[in-house]
């Protein structure tokens, strides 16, 4: 397990019963399914950015469920992976709204280097099912990190993307926080009202007003 802020309360939610009802349904999955991301990415979303860092975050719904994709940033893959298509319709909002270029990558560790953190509400899940892993305790796990999140004293602009993810709002009631919210990106549900949000130039905003860096949205 790496080491920053987050480890100490990690540790402590690993202790309590229903993360270890959860861990002893993940190591069953693991040991008899193929599920994503592997074991030791599972918690990369916490590892970048530490919590003192975060300026964003970016809510989804569970892992890509396709061979090679999850990597434990929402919405992210590894170089040289082929960009999901709900990264895609991300692209082209943020190309709509800021007017930058459309990556060729899908590796979105240099938003997560500025302050993104990007979180689903389910962590794992089963190849080809996905919400597969709904229901099993990542709920409980990531309603109380929503929870520590809202506590923070610094300024934090919260995309909520799908209903699993806009259930979380009822926990952010920090007035020092922004909390948008929009359809998923995924080719399903994008032109239900994830088109059109501009959510990043709405974060940006909001930070340069409350004194903070805003984030630069390229790859």
């Amino acid at each position: 397990m790496f080491q920053n802020t987050w480890t100490p309360y990690l540790k402590k939610e690993f202790r309590e019963p229903y993360f270890e009802k959860l861990s002893e349904f993940l190591r069953s999955e693991y040991a008899n399914k193929t599920v994503f991301p592997r074991r030791e990415d599972v918690f990369n979303a916490f590892q970048f950015p530490d919590m003192p860092d975060i300026k964003v975050v970016i809510l989804g719904q569970d892992p890509y469920f396709k061979e090679g994709q999850a990597c434990g940033w929402s919405f992210a893959v590894r170089p040289g992976v082929e960009i999901p298509p709900s990264l895609r319709n991300i692209y082209q909002e943020i190309h709509d709204d800021l007017g930058l270029p459309v990556p060729s990558t899908g590796y979105l560790l240099p938003w997560a280097r500025q302050g993104v953190m990007m979180l689903n509400t389910v962590l794992t899940v089963e190849k080809d099912k996905p919400m597969s892993h709904r229901g099993k305790g990542w709920e409980t796990f990531t309603d109380r990190v929503i929870m520590k999140l809202n506590e923070l004293d610094q300024p934090v602009v919260f995309l909520l993307w799908g209903r699993p993810a806009r259930e979380k709002k009822k926990y952010l009631t920090n007035p020092a926080h922004l909390v948008l919210e929009a359809a998923h990106p995924s080719p399903l549900s994008a032109y239900n009202g994830f088109f059109g949000c501009r959510h990043f130039s709405k974060a940006n905003a909001f930070l340069s007003q409350a004194g903070v860096t805003p984030v630069d949205w390229r790859i």
